[in-house]
């Protein structure tokens, strides 16, 4: 059944409304008496409400019967809180389920229930209740995603001015980040990119002379490198006060800590108790240290270094950059990055290395497929500012540019 949205006198659509009962009569009934001032859909159960739902969805409310053949009202309505948590939802119910539905509120399952049977002009007014609700929630969530960008976009801004190689770094992650969090098919994408983009954060606290440093890879005293070790917690502090960034700052507080115990913070925690985005930030960390071109000798390097990484993890993230079948089969070769001018670049290769301007500005992180668009925008670009030469890209054996990572 194909849903259409119904237009207000002011032109955009109304917030759609589904009813769920396996009586086709209540169905009509609710149809036709709610009709003319809600965009009602129905569906006779609770398996075909969630087909409902998965096509055109998402619905600002959603109102169930309890009793229905198969997935009764409960189960199907905290099916419904955890694909679309924004929808309100209600449940409709006959005396003797009181005690259910009961339970289902305070387990916060559904925003209020009704019994049957119920008038119009109440479930009228139910509707306008839970149009309201979804309304508060959405325009909460609104809210705090731009200000949560916007927070983002200043700490990246003042690291980027403050410590251009700790940001180009945090770049080069972050574009690694992607490949990572597809491969192992994360649901907190959003969060781990955010975490590998402000992790560093706290490195604008370091003296200069620490910065220098580092900067040159020169060792760092003592006491020096003490103070380094605690960037974590000052990035954690900094960002621990903006909404919706309780996991993130989690996630940037353990970015070095071992996966046996060891570095900091020196508290209990190991093993598969540090965030999982902390246990990848800490591989990618470690990576970024040894080469900007992901290969089988830096891999190498990082597993000789006993416990620290998580093994599962780190086999995923090798498996992101070096392919062994591929290089077993010969499809790829040990020299198969090639060095291109820009000018010579081709839609659909992929980086190993930034495109950088020679001033430091970052135009595109290794990592990325370049679009006919962004060529576009690098020939003009090219026009006022010069570009390092040459570019790093991943080239196949026939000459063409691929969409894997292979050997330097």
């Amino acid at each position: 059944m194909k849903l259409h949205g119904i237009r207000s006198a002011d032109g955009p659509p109304k917030r759609k409304i589904l009813f769920v009962d396996d009586e086709a009569n209540i169905l009509a009934s609710f149809k036709r008496r709610l009709g003319k001032n809600f965009d009602i859909s129905t569906a006779g159960g609770g398996e075909e409400a969630l087909e409902v739902l998965k096509n055109d969805g998402p619905f600002a409310v959603i109102i169930s019967d309890q009793r229905m053949p198969g997935m009764d009202g409960i189960e199907f309505l905290g099916e419904v809180k955890k694909r679309t948590p924004d929808t309100v939802r209600m449940m409709l119910t006959g005396h003797t389920d009181l005690e259910t539905a009961v339970q289902a509120v305070n387990e916060g399952c559904i925003f209020r229930f009704y019994t049957k049977p119920c008038p119009p002009e109440v479930l009228a007014d139910a509707l306008e209740a839970g149009l309201n609700q979804y309304d508060l929630i959405t325009a909460e969530r609104e809210l705090l995603e731009r200000t949560l960008a916007g927070s983002v976009k200043v700490f990246v801004d003042v690291l980027s001015l403050v410590n251009p190689e700790a940001f180009r770094k945090a770049e080069l992650i972050r574009g690694w980040v992607r490949d990572v969090a597809r491969r192992m098919d994360l649901s907190n994408t959003w969060e781990l990119n955010i975490a590998a983009m402000i992790a560093p954060i706290g490195m604008i606290t370091l003296p200069a002379e620490i910065t220098a440093k580092l900067h040159d890879g020169e060792m760092l005293s003592e006491t020096e490198h003490e103070i380094f070790s605690r960037t974590p917690e000052i990035s954690r502090n900094l960002i621990s006060n903006i909404p919706r960034m309780e996991n993130i700052s989690k996630m940037i507080y353990y970015q070095q800590k071992g996966y046996d115990g060891s570095g900091f913070p020196m508290d209990t925690v190991s093993g598969d108790d540090i965030p999982l985005g902390a246990r990848i930030l800490r591989i990618l960390n470690d990576l970024a240290g040894v080469t900007e071109i992901p290969n089988r000798a830096a891999f190498g390097e990082l597993e000789t270094r006993g416990g620290i990484y998580d093994p599962n993890v780190l086999r995923v993230v090798r498996s992101c950059f070096v392919d062994e079948k591929m290089l077993q089969d010969g499809v790829i070769s040990e020299k198969s990055v090639a060095r291109v001018l820009a000018a010579n670049l081709q839609a659909g290769s992929r980086l190993v290395s930034n495109i950088e301007t020679e001033d430091g500005l970052l135009v595109l992180a290794a990592g990325s497929q370049i679009s006919q668009a962004q060529i576009e925008r690098l020939r003009n670009l090219q026009r006022v500012r010069s570009i390092k030469e040459p570019i790093y890209i991943q080239e196949l054996p026939d000459g063409t540019y691929g969409n894997r990572w292979s050997d330097v």
